[in-house]
């Protein structure tokens, strides 16, 4: 009845004669640039066991407490309550001045919409509903940014993925719970549900209490989730390499899923200076060996059948020395992939930050992680670490650290 209410609102002001609108458009982005010590990524080496070694690296890097953007918000007054909103936003690269998210030009948003009392519709580029109900309450908010991410962002909490021709509704907040809704349209021709992704999302607050919970669907993944990029393919793996040098071993085999379904919730309390918080996400690639997600022997090379399931479990804490002091520590645990007689694998993370703010805009911290993985991965091999922004380990552990700094604009 809202969403009803919300167009049919629209409507009557588009029709209704010239308004005289304040309007406004604000520029904003984030800098974030650090240098990085691994002690071990994979490299290439011809004749080497699976065409690859390891080393150690030392690097300059971006984004790890938050992606470096910059972008675009608007709002136009259209009386009644009533506003015209907007968003433009790229991510980039502060080294190199290069795209994010595969090559895509405002690849992080980019969307037009409606907001009213009844809550707001937008259509577009999109976070789905799991970011937007339990982005806010993880880990990497509070604990080390991208290394204390879910392994390989497996479930999307951090929103590595947006989902393109997307329409969401957003509720207002009652009583501290506030819902919201995305449906993704395939486009293609003859069949509605082909290549579509839909979500929900709900997120209660009130008081130092905060809960939220999603669920996701998404048809055919390769193509509609991960292969939503300019630099994206057709016919190949977008999930990631399978052999050489890996860009992602915990799940990139699993690119031929005809179908993938996310749930996910969290429970975040306040108690002065501390924070805390668990989380908890089922991952399911099913339907594995579909042709559509691709040429076959790119996305399922290993002949997978059936479904592949994971889970997650991580807890965090983020605790305020003095009001420019942050400490930060997680733990991070997530199992599964056993499928057609490959054993599981298993990831557990612990990561630890401090960050000290020079001002309400700068901030400089030091970041630090440790992976152990065990069994067998998505490509049929030995498991190792894959900590998100970083290459993966050639061995079963990787430890990485770094000093950084951000800047807000």
């Amino acid at each position: 009845m809202t969403l009803a209410k919300t167009l049919v609102g629209a409507l009557t002001l588009a029709v209704g004669g010239p308004v005289f609108a304040q309007s406004s458009v604000t520029l904003y982005g984030l800098l974030d640039e650090g240098i990085n010590y691994v002690n071990n990524v994979q490299t290439a080496q011809a004749g080497a066991p699976h065409g690859r070694t390891g080393g150690t690296l030392f690097q300059v890097s971006t984004g790890l407490m938050q992606a470096s953007r910059w972008g675009m918000r608007g709002t136009e007054d259209l009386g009644n309550h009533y506003q015209a909103i907007f968003v433009l936003e790229d991510g980039f690269d502060v080294g190199t001045g290069k795209f994010q998210q595969g090559g895509t030009f405002f690849g992080r948003q980019s969307y037009v919409g409606i907001t009213s009392p009844y809550g707001s519709i937008t259509l577009g580029r999109q976070y789905d509903s799991i970011v937007d109900s339990i982005g806010p309450m993880q880990a990497g908010t509070l604990a080390g940014g991208a290394y204390a991410d879910h392994p390989g962002d497996i479930d999307n909490v951090a929103d590595s993925q947006r989902i393109n021709n997307a329409v969401k509704y957003t509720s207002p907040t009652y009583g501290g719970v506030t819902v919201t809704g995305l449906y993704s349209f395939g486009g293609v021709a003859g069949t509605f549900g082909k290549d579509s992704i839909y979500s929900i999302g709900a997120r209660f607050v009130m008081g130092p209490v905060a809960l939220a919970a999603g669920y996701m669907h998404i048809d055919n993944p390769n193509q509609s989730f991960y292969g939503n990029n300019t630099n994206s393919s057709t016919t190949a793996n977008n999930l990631g390499a399978v052999s050489g040098v890996q860009v992602n071993p915990i799940y990139g085999g699993f690119a031929s899923a005809g179908r993938m379904q996310i749930f996910a919730g969290a429970a975040q309390y306040t108690i002065g200076s501390l924070i805390a918080g668990i989380g908890y996400s089922n991952i399911r690639f099913q339907d594995l060996n579909d042709p559509a997600s691709g040429t076959l022997s790119l996305t399922n090379p290993f002949g997978y059948k059936g479904n592949a399931a994971f889970n997650n479990y991580n807890v965090y804490a983020g605790y305020w020395v003095s009001p420019v002091l942050q400490l930060g520590l997680a733990y991070n645990y997530l199992r599964g992939g056993a499928i057609d007689g490959k054993d599981s694998a298993a990831y557990q993370t612990l990561n630890a930050a401090i960050d000290y703010f020079l001002s309400k805009r700068t901030d400089v911290y030091i970041a630090a992680a440790y992976m152990k993985a065990s069994g067998v991965d998505s490509t049929g091999q030995a498991s190792v670490p894959y900590l998100v922004t970083l290459t993966p380990s050639n061995t079963s552990n990787q430890v990485v650290a770094r000093i950084g700094i951000r800047h807000k604009f």
